[in-house]
């Protein structure tokens, strides 16, 4: 059985619980076989789940890179991922070269920690989005032979998983998203993918249910047993447009991966910020094109329904959950013994906190750099719980700074209490909570719960992001002001948000 994990900045305590509960189970460590997704330079770009500096991050890498090669030779050590700096907005360019070089990085981390390439080269893993495949294999084969002249083949061979977009995925007349995904993962298969991921067409209304996955899972078994796609090898090999999309890639990457190289590696690119600023650049480029109509999105700006007939959604209790992981927390820490790390059950965020301790946290470039324009209005873009996804709050306070609001963000993964602290300390008008399915029904009334406690009654909450339509009134009652779900005009938000200041603030003149 092959178990695959996503783990980042939690890899150390996560994995030594994974290898714990096999040798438990009787389990060999040389028979531990799947993938970790351990990329954490991707972490710093675009996902955010980081917990360390830099550096003693890529050192972590290394020393799993060590271990795994040694002792778990059934187990890829990492999954190199383009697929999130895609979903955060970046073009097919920027996802080859930022990937590709991610993993040079990764590559040069291996030798420093005293490995051959061919000790663990062989067992990397890359997490792709869709049309990327042919090019990529071309530059990784290309990098790994002429920068570190492997004596096995395979060690410059791309192995590749893939998975369709999320963010493709419209709220707005949802069954359209059974299409887009059929189609991705079509161009997945034809691109010779080795294992792919197809989300469910409710995703971006909240968790799949039971139908929906049966759907995404159907969708790659037709493509495998009635289809026959993946029997074919490269069947766009010759190709005249296929042959010259991917040559353009391939130069337009490779200029970029130089340019990084130059600077001294990804580490040193992700430090100085260069990566972050690009992918956040190049998204609020298409989500302009998008707000303009120069982009059709069927379903969401041409093409719309007049109704909407509403879906099934799945929801589970956020508070039940929390509650009930809170209580096996307490009854593991009353019960354990505490001899060793991992068989006395210490928890993952013990085991983090430990480490932090002598690392310290990291604080992010874009943490530092808040836009001030010094005019009215102000808004909070706060990102509250484990949703690291900042792609949507990013282009939000750019947006929203072009029309003249002076915009704050809040550091990710912020208490509700923490978001009010700094509602207050720098003066906004707004909290603007950027929101995933499951967490708004508790960490949005707990924001509002908090202000009343401090007796604070000048701030209006606004909620945008991911929540089913029959969640909007369970917010409006605890005090939600306006919620702003997919595919809302930003333009039109920030419309509408200047309005309510206006009626809050009724001796304040605000325009745009």
């Amino acid at each position: 059985m092959s178990v695959s994990m996503t783990m980042n900045g939690a890899v150390l305590p996560i994995l030594a619980m994974y290898i714990v509960t096999g040798l438990e189970q009787g389990t060999q460590l040389k028979e531990l076989s799947g993938t970790i997704q351990n990329d954490i330079l991707k972490e710093f770009m675009v996902r955010n789940t980081f917990i360390y500096p830099p550096e003693p991050s890529m050192r972590i890498i290394g020393d799993i890179f060590s271990f795994v090669s040694k002792n778990m030779p059934k187990y890829n050590s990492i999954s190199i991922s383009g697929y999130h700096m895609q979903e955060a907005g970046a073009d097919n360019v920027l996802e080859l070269a930022f990937t590709v070089a991610d993993g040079l990085e990764y590559v040069r981390t291996g030798i420093k920690a005293g490995m051959s390439v061919d000790d663990f080269a062989p067992r990397l893993s890359f997490f792709w989005g869709i049309a990327k495949l042919r090019a990529a294999r071309r530059l990784w084969a290309h990098y790994i032979k002429d920068r570190f002249q492997p004596k096995n083949e395979k060690s410059m061979m791309l192995r590749a998983h893939c998975q369709t977009s999320g963010w493709s995925l419209t709220e707005q007349d949802p069954y359209n998203n059974i299409i887009r995904t059929t189609i991705e993962a079509m161009a997945a298969t034809l691109g010779g993918t080795q294992s792919l991921h197809t989300n469910s067409f409710d995703e971006a209304v909240g968790l799949p249910t039971e139908f929906s996955a049966r759907i995404a899972r159907n969708t790659q078994i037709i493509l495998q047993e009635e289809a026959f796609i993946p029997k074919v090898a490269d069947p766009w090999g010759g190709s005249y447009f296929m042959e010259n999309l991917t040559n353009k890639l391939y130069s337009k990457a490779k200029e970029l991966v130089e340019e990084t190289e130059q600077m001294g590696g990804m580490a040193v690119a992700v430090a100085s910020g260069m990566p972050k600023l690009k992918i956040e650049e190049s998204a609020a480029r298409r989500q302009a094109r998008i707000d303009s109509n120069q982009e059709t999105i069927v379903g969401v700006n041409k093409y719309r329904l007049e109704k909407e007939t509403p879906i099934d959604v799945r929801t589970i209790d956020n508070t039940k959950v929390r509650e009930s992981q809170v209580e096996n927390i307490k009854r593991l820490k009353a019960s354990r013994d505490p001899v060793k790390a991992s068989k006395a059950r210490c928890t993952v965020g013990e085991i983090s906190y430990a480490l932090e301790k002598v690392w310290g946290r990291h604080e992010p470039f874009s943490r530092e750099t808040r836009t001030k324009l010094g005019v009215n209005p102000r808004i909070l873009v706060a990102k509250c719980g484990q949703d690291g996804h900042d792609r949507g709050a990013k282009v939000i306070a750019s947006a929203f700074s072009d029309f003249g609001f002076d915009v704050d963000l809040s550091p990710l993964f912020s208490t509700p209490e923490e978001v009010v602290r700094q509602a207050i300390d720098n003066d906004v008008h707004v909290i603007g909570v950027s929101s995933q399915a499951a967490g708004h029904k508790t960490l949005v009334p707990a924001i509002i719960n908090e202000l009343k406690r401090l007796g604070v009654n000048d701030k209006i909450v606004i909620v945008g992001g991911v929540i089913p339509h029959q969640d909007y009134q369970f917010l409006y009652d605890a005090g939600v002001s306006s919620i702003f779900g997919p595919g809302t005009k930003i333009p039109e938000a920030a419309r509408q948000v200047a309005l309510k200041i206006q009626e809050n603030i009724k001796d304040e003149k605000l325009t745009l």
